[in-house]
Order: structure tokens, then sequence, then C-alpha cells
């Protein structure tokens, strides 16, 4: 990177060893990412199966369970935390001196 050097108000000169350990919390991240996409779309693919024997049968039991079970909402609180566990290790690493 072209400005990898240039130096970012609150921010200090990273070493070699930390921007690799950086770009390694990064790169978990994009794999976290992919994972918590499995889940919205396993959860997706739950609640469609479940509505459509709902629609087909008059038992709505199964979706109703899953209704209640919210699994969207955990995902979605699951990405929050994993996004803000990151950033924490990121800050870890490069210690900004600003809030």
């Amino acid at each position: 990177m072209k400005n990898q050097n240039q130096e970012l108000t609150g921010y200090r000169l990273l070493t070699q060893a930390e921007t690799d350990l950086i770009n390694e919390i990064k790169a978990k991240g994009v794999e976290l990412g992919a994972l918590v996409e499995k889940l919205f779309d396993h959860t997706r693919q739950q609640i469609d199966k479940a509505n459509a024997h709902g629609a087909a049968t008059g038992d709505f039991t199964e979706f109703q369970r899953l209704t209640d079970a919210e699994p969207h909402h955990w995902v979605a609180t699951g990405a929050t935390n994993l996004q803000q566990g990151l950033m924490a290790l990121t800050r870890a690493v490069a210690q900004p001196t600003i809030f």
C-alpha cells in the first residue's frame, strides 16, 4: 500500500509485526462474515420451509417455534458482537490515542 507509512491522527506508526497481526484479524473477519451469511441463509431456509409446510398442512407449529426462537435476531446479535470483538482486537494492536 502506497500510504501505509503515513501517520494518521491519533495513531502511531505500526511495526510490520503489528501490521501483520491486524491483517490476520481482518482475514478472520472475512471468514466470520462468511459464516454469518451461512447462518442467515440457514435460518431463512428453515423459516421458509416451516411456513410452506404450515400453508400446505395448516400446521404452523414449527413456524411458530422458529418465530418464538428469533434465530435471525440471534444471528444479527452474534454478527454485531463479532464485529465489536474484531474491532477491539484491532484497537488492541493499533493502540490509538483517541476516542
